[in-house]
């Protein structure tokens, strides 16, 4: 099953952001094919990063939550409010 992770960073984040990036990537990659799409969100002005989405592939809600909170990100402290839920593919798929 499918699960989304939406990530909004602190309003002061984006120093913990830039000093963790590199370890966050190398999570990602970590996970290889569980990973379906991750990328950050950006602000109104489109320039600096502010939060995250990421959806993989796990068992179930508790093993999604598990994998999330190995994120270095989330060891660093970077989100206010993460929210995780199961998620469907519907429109878009990649073949």
């Amino acid at each position: 099953m499918l699960f989304v992770a939406l990530c909004h960073d602190k309003p002061d984040g984006l120093p913990i952001r830039l000093a963790t990036r590199d370890a966050h990537v190398a999570w990602l990659k970590s996970l290889a094919e569980r990973v379906r799409i991750a990328g950050p969100f950006f602000d109104e002005s489109g320039q600096a990063m502010c939060g995250s989405v990421v959806v993989i592939e796990a068992a179930d809600l508790t093993a999604a939550r598990a994998t999330f909170a190995e994120d270095p990100y989330a060891k660093a402290g970077l989100f206010a409010a993460v929210e995780i839920r199961p998620w469907r593919w519907v429109v878009g798929a990649p073949a």
